[in-house]
């Protein structure tokens, strides 16, 4: 049974001269694993993060730092879910997330399912 569904979508340049004027929001977006890779995907992964919270309803709360995107190189994304993140998601029932990402002509998105049994 679906929980929840959410989408989001990044200006890969607007968000990349974010990061160059805010350094520091690197850091408060993204875990230290998630940090080091190419700016492109990090967009990607921010639009993932952001359209996790909205399958989750948007709660006041959770930390950016609950959610990750780990490389898979030549495999399907998958989300890892902990502290604010997996509490929200167990409130709700969740037992399996489904993430789409993608990034072309400019623009970063993703797609986020949670799902239950």
């Amino acid at each position: 049974m679906i929980v929840g569904v959410g989408i989001d979508v990044v200006d890969i340049a607007r968000f990349v001269a974010t990061l160059h004027r805010a350094p520091a929001l690197r850091d408060k977006l993204f875990t230290p694993a998630e940090r080091v890779m190419p700016e492109t995907s990090l967009a990607a992964r921010f639009a993932a993060k952001e359209a996790l919270a909205k399958a989750l309803g948007a709660p006041p709360g959770m930390h950016w730092h609950d959610a990750a995107v780990p490389r898979t190189a030549g495999a399907q994304p998958v989300l890892e879910v902990r502290g604010t993140v997996a509490a929200r998601a167990a409130e709700l029932g969740v037992t399996r997330f489904h993430l789409s990402i993608s990034h072309d002509a400019g623009i970063a998105s993703a797609v986020v399912v949670a799902e239950r049994d």
